[in-house]
């Protein structure tokens, strides 16, 4: 009866705490639209760097600042993607560089400072665990294991007294269940098993962790991947998870650098752009491909109460070749970005621009962090006017007052526990959904 009286007990205070604190949804609405400080902390290993701090501009030129984030705050955008290693940080014990960790906590400050919204994950790490699906063994899969619930401890714990403004991501881009995959559904399997360690690696350490949003990555992040495996861990903290995709199609139009014997770069996307005549208008994946693609997550995730991070996405911006036109690709571009972000939000995804401070064109970087300066501002946009054009599809689960509540069912409270009224000011549960009366 004491151990039945105590899960009752540890259910109840869970309950109390998700009445207190803002759903995965309520967070979501809130990120839009999101930017990426990539190909920074996640930058490495870098052998003609000694310090392994300096690594940070080992890909780029530009040491995060203050005043670097101060800029993305003033383009409009309302949270930050933060890439970052930790693999290639760790020591022979799989002990985190104290240094490092007291830098990515800098930076995530910065954010903070600015009432940002941050997603800090564990980035590619030189592929420690997001290319081990193709030799895995059970062996390896409980090593991988053992490492992500040390390292994701020392993270939570660093970051523990942090409020709703940060998240974390489990992983990136986990190379599960793609094309040369033999064994997708094992893949499927391992990955969620990875997942589900990182997850009750966070919550164990309690604090601010026991109700953090966490975000779990979709096999290789694939929307159609997503769509087609079930992918979610579980979690003790209800409507506390995300899912993450990326998105980068058509590839011809989006990251193509060369044309091939297979096929041309395509330079011109959407209604009104293409160019009579030339090769390189898209002959796939234009508005109705990516109305399709995010409608897909909102069958199985969003309209469950699941956001999702579109955690990347992007397209190169090119300067156009002789007897190509220049103007009908930037409003390419535009249109690419606009529609993107449109038809994500109407969906139920948050959209987080992939940006790596490279700006020199093939790019598709928005900002330039060492001039703070727009690089693209096609691009910039696109993105505010695809955000803009529509509103954010679902209302908060527990601020939205529902007036059409039928009187005659019965309600329960947070705790389990039947109503015979509902008093005033109060949040009770009827027929399955939370009301604020």
């Amino acid at each position: 009866m004491k151990k039945v009286f105590l899960l009752l007990a540890a259910l109840v205070s869970l309950q109390g705490l998700s009445a207190q604190v803002p759903t995965a949804m309520d967070i979501a609405a809130d990120m839009v639209p999101g930017w990426n400080l990539g190909n920074t902390l996640e930058a490495g290993p870098c052998s003609w760097l000694k310090n392994d701090l300096d690594w940070e501009t080992g890909w780029q030129s530009s040491k995060t600042t203050q005043v670097i984030i101060d800029e993305v705050k003033k383009q409009g955008f309302r949270s930050v993607r933060i890439p970052c290693a930790w693999f290639i940080h760790m020591d022979e014990n799989y002990n985190i560089s104290p240094t490092w960790m007291d830098r990515v906590q800098e930076v995530v400050d910065y954010c903070i400072k600015d009432d940002l919204y941050v997603v800090l994950n564990d980035h590619y790490d030189n592929g420690w665990i997001e290319r081990s699906f193709k030799e895995r063994t059970a062996e390896s899969v409980d090593k991988n294991c053992f490492i992500l619930g040390l390292m994701w401890k020392q993270i939570a714990t660093r970051f523990r007294d942090y409020d709703h403004h940060l998240l974390f991501a489990g992983m990136n881009e986990p190379d599960a269940a793609g094309d040369g995959s033999a064994d997708k559904q094992g893949d499927v399997a391992t990955l969620v098993q990875y997942e589900q360690t990182f997850v009750n690696a966070v919550r164990q350490t309690g604090g601010g962790n026991a109700t953090r949003v966490l975000v779990v990555q979709a096999p290789s992040t694939s929307i159609d991947l997503a769509y087609q495996y079930d992918v979610m861990p579980t979690d003790e903290m209800p409507d506390a998870l995300m899912l993450e995709v990326h998105f980068y199609s058509p590839y011809n139009f989006t990251m193509m650098t060369k044309d091939e014997s297979w096929g041309y770069q395509a330079y011109y996307w959407g209604a009104g752009n293409h160019v009579s005549g030339s090769n390189h208008n898209v002959t796939w994946g234009e508005e109705a491909y990516v109305q399709e693609q995010f409608r897909q997550m909102k069958t199985k995730y969003t309209s469950k109460g699941v956001p999702v991070v579109m955690g990347e996405f992007g397209t190169l911006w090119r300067t156009m070749p002789q007897g190509e036109n220049q103007e009908k690709h930037d409003d390419s571009v535009y249109a690419w970005y606009k529609a993107v972000c449109r038809y994500a939000v109407h969906n139920g995804l948050v959209p987080m621009v992939w940006d790596t401070n490279g700006c020199k064109r093939p790019s598709m970087d928005v900002l330039n962090r060492k001039t703070l300066t727009v690089f693209n501002q096609r691009a910039l946009d696109g993105i505010m006017d695809g955000c803009a054009s529509v509103k954010w599809p679902y209302a908060s689960a527990i601020s939205a007052v529902e007036e059409r509540c039928p009187s005659s069912l019965q309600k329960y409270g947070l705790s389990g526990v039947p109503l015979r009224d509902a008093p005033p000011h109060t949040i009770y549960i009827q027929n399955g959904k939370k009301y604020m009366k």
